[in-house]
C-alpha cells in the first residue's frame, strides 16, 4: 500500500515538473509522504501489513 502511494506521488511529481501543474503543492505532498515513510521505517511498522 505504501509503495503504491509513493509511486503515485512520484508520478504526479514528475508530471508536475513536466507540465508545471500544482506549483509547490506536489512538492509538499512528496515531502510529507517521505517523512511518513521514514517514520514508519524507524518505528518498525512498515513491515506490518
Amino acid at each position: 500500500m505504501i509503495w503504491t502511494i509513493i509511486g503515485l506521488l512520484l508520478l504526479f511529481w514528475v508530471l508536475g515538473l513536466v507540465f508545471h501543474i500544482a506549483g509547490g503543492l506536489i512538492h509538499i505532498l512528496l515531502v510529507v509522504a517521505l517523512v511518513v515513510f521514514v517514520f514508519k521505517l524507524i518505528t518498525g511498522k512498515a513491515n506490518k501489513v
